[in-house]
């Protein structure tokens, strides 16, 4: 049985890999993000463009007499200070734009490659159907996020984990 503990850990290592033909995501490897990490710190850095990966839920799910699956949903906290990309006139907007690029970027890892949505094997499939196939991306309200000298928004996602008999 693969265990449930680790299963933050692994998304996390997908996001963070790199040279492998999908996007980059952390700017040591070319991408726009400073740091990509398991759950949430208790003090972010207030200057990176962060990503936090966690999961709200486990849910377990016979689907045959012994056999047994781990779903998980995904939760991940963007966090993309202003002024950490761009200066100048505009800064606000040329930093939301940078956000959509970034999680455009984003959007392509978690998709994976054509023919194999299971992240490198560390699940038997992400973002995939028949359940969890939405990849959703909500927004941080742009005008307290500006006031506040941060743009949000949050990733959600499903992943299925390897099966098992119990």
């Amino acid at each position: 049985m693969t265990s449930t503990a680790d299963a933050v850990d692994r998304e996390a290592a997908w996001l963070n890999a790199s040279g492998d033909g999908l996007p980059a995501l952390l700017a040591s490897a070319g991408g726009p993000w400073d740091i990509i990490q398991p759950y949430m710190a208790r003090t972010p850095a207030t200057a990176k463009k962060q990503i936090f990966v966690m999961r709200r839920r486990i849910a377990e799910s016979r689907f045959a007499a012994p056999r047994k699956i781990d779903t998980y949903p995904f939760h991940l906290n963007l966090w993309w200070p202003i002024g950490a990309t761009t200066t100048g006139v505009g800064i606000a907007e040329a930093e939301q734009r940078a956000l959509d690029a970034a999680i455009e970027l984003l959007l392509e890892r978690i998709r994976g490659y054509p023919t194999d949505h299971s992240h490198g094997g560390r699940f038997l499939s992400v973002a995939e159907a028949p359940v969890g196939a939405e990849i959703a991306v909500d927004f941080g309200d742009p005008v307290q996020g500006i006031a506040n000298g941060v743009l949000t928004a949050t990733a959600t996602y499903s992943a299925d984990d390897q099966d098992y008999t119990a």
